[in-house]
């Protein structure tokens, strides 16, 4: 008779964190209402013919924005019509973060990034955090810990939770339209006492000192390549690890990163005590693509039957032959009659 009563006590449980969660009717027309109007300025910042009216869409989408997410428990409104924006839910729920770019393409390929996160709060109120992107104006963003007013933008596409020393650890995985070039960043942000963002920590967050020539850490790192390029920066589950491509330069000029390209090879880090450490090469083998079709690569392919002027191998053809009939067990076990006998 204790198991109902445990089932009903679990499901009013259950039922009251989602009755906490529950949008208010009147509050949810108004959230569709902003969500139309934030639709359509977000197709207009990237879409709008000329840079001035991006950045006025842009402002306007940021105000719209602030005044959708100061409904009461807007946290949960999920704004999925919203396309161009990112908005990614931490894995445990705790915040969640808008990251979009305004790109200025006749203003010579300058993209301007807007950041802000909303942190889950117990009343359902606001409590929204802007990140003010200052990659424009800093020659060295890999090396130095950052907060809200010195964020290096980026749109965000994957969120990782790890955990040292039970500190939460998320790590950012995200896209930058640098000038001619890309750039795909790995950030690492924390909470401090005061519950402020911070982007990296002392110390550096990304390990090399296991490489064979051992690199200094870093508190972010990205790779840079060419624009038109596509390349995997992301975790990867079945490997409990990040994965990412290893650039070189289509012209042998590794100095020009609008020139680098994957090269099918791949490197790594795994998180280790409170750091994510530097594999330098994640698989053991290179694809040798000398002689590949350009288009089709170099599939595997069985043992050729026909040999380079197009005549018939018959040894092979009739190994081929002894296999597809079954004969192949059969001949081999005369051999080894015939050899016991010579003994």
């Amino acid at each position: 008779m204790k198991k109902p009563f445990l089932l009903l006590f679990i499901l009013a449980a259950l039922a009251s964190g989602l009755s906490a969660q529950k949008i208010a009717a009147s509050d949810l027309r108004t959230l569709r209402a902003k969500e139309d109007s934030l639709k359509q300025l977000a197709i207009n910042l990237h879409t709008d013919t000329l840079p001035e009216g991006r950045l006025r869409s842009d402002s306007i989408f940021i105000r719209t924005l602030v005044r959708s997410l100061q409904t009461k428990n807007s946290f949960y409104y999920p704004f999925d019509s919203v396309l161009g924006v990112s908005r990614l839910y931490a894995p445990d729920s705790a915040f969640r973060i808008f990251t979009w770019a305004v790109e200025l393409p006749n203003l010579g390929y300058q993209s301007r990034k807007r950041g802000a996160i909303q942190m889950r709060t117990p009343d359902g109120s606001l409590r929204l955090i802007p990140l003010r992107d200052v990659t424009g104006y800093t020659e060295g963003p890999s090396d130095s810990v950052r907060g809200k007013d010195n964020w290096i933008g980026a749109v965000y596409y994957n969120i990782v939770k790890t955990s040292w020393n039970a500190k939460p650890h998320y790590t950012l995985f995200g896209l930058d339209v640098y000038g001619p070039t890309k750039r795909k960043w790995i950030e690492v942000l924390t909470f401090d006492e005061r519950q402020q963002p911070q982007f990296g920590a002392t110390g550096g967050l990304f390990d090399f000192t296991q490489d064979s020539i051992p690199g200094k850490a870093r508190d972010r790192f990205y790779i840079e390549y060419k624009r038109e390029a596509s390349t995997l920066v992301n975790y990867v589950d079945e490997q409990k690890m990040i994965l990412y491509d290893h650039l070189v330069s289509e012209s042998n000029q590794p100095d020009l990163p609008y020139t680098m390209i994957p090269d099918g090879d791949s490197e790594g880090f795994k998180w280790e005590s409170g750091r994510w450490v530097h594999v330098s090469k994640v698989f053991d083998y290179k694809i040798d693509m000398n002689g590949a079709d350009p288009l089709l690569g170099k599939p595997p392919v069985g043992d050729a039957l026909l040999d380079r002027d197009g005549n018939v191998d018959e040894e092979k053809l009739q190994q081929s032959t002894d296999r597809n009939t079954g004969d192949d067990g059969a001949k081999e076990d005369a051999k080894k009659k015939k050899k016991k006998k010579g003994e």
